[in-house]
């Protein structure tokens, strides 16, 4: 009965099953560690059937981090809404991405832990991605910045730097999250939100920190702070 169920089933349907499987075990056991018969077993398929279908573990590795880093940009995308002011849209993006990396724990892992540390041709693939949500990120803060400056031009180079430092931050949050007890994906977006919109509306505002003159030797420098001005 189960050869018969599995020829009837339309392929597209049988490989999600087997790319949830194989994420599953990716995110929970690393590339290394997981085996092409623990993928069948989980989607309840034979193991050539999996050959046949996605070729070999480094395709079916490559399968999976595409679909998983396309769900998330997807969602990030989706919940930063441009009909919203630019700290609602910032808000909204990074509840959106917190919110799917808790929903997808295996996923975030097959993305921020085991793709970037087994080979150049996997990390290619995570870090396409990430330029993408960096360019995303780096085009919602310079349109604000713009409005708030009331200067179409204003520079690009100005925000870009922000976009990877924010991106950055909140891949390190999303690990902490999703390894600590209790923690919201609303939480987790506020924690952001409080980190890095006050810098931002700063740079709104056209106020910026004051590193010290490169000049200025450490003994006149203790005791007092850089001024933000």
């Amino acid at each position: 009965m189960g050869a018969v169920k599995t020829k009837r089933m339309p392929r597209a349907v049988r490989e999600q099953q087997m790319l949830d499987a194989a994420v599953r075990t990716f995110g929970q056991r690393g590339y290394m560690a997981a085996s092409m018969d623990e993928i069948a077993e989980l989607a309840g398929v034979s193991k050539p059937l999996v050959y046949l279908y996605l070729n070999s573990k480094e395709d079916l590795f490559t399968a999976c981090i595409r679909r998983e880093a396309e769900a998330l940009t997807e969602a990030v995308r989706a919940g930063a809404r441009p009909e919203l002011p630019a700290d609602r849209q910032l808000w909204s993006g990074l509840t959106a991405f917190f919110t799917h990396t808790a929903r997808h724990p295996d996923g975030w892992a097959v993305l921020h832990l085991q793709a970037r540390t087994h080979g150049e041709v996997f990390a290619a693939e995570v870090a396409a991605m990430r330029a993408e949500i960096v360019a995303f990120v780096t085009q919602l803060i310079l349109a604000a910045a713009r409005e708030a400056h009331r200067d179409p031009d204003f520079p690009e180079r100005e925000v870009s730097g922000l976009a990877e430092a924010l991106v950055g931050a909140a891949e390190s949050l999303a690990d902490w999250a999703n390894t600590t007890s209790g923690v919201t994906a609303r939480q987790s977006a506020a924690t952001l939100m409080n980190f890095a919109w006050a810098g931002l509306g700063d740079l709104m505002a056209g106020r910026h920190w004051s590193p010290p003159e490169d000049g200025d030797a450490p003994d006149a420098q203790a005791g007092r702070t850089s001024p933000v001005r």
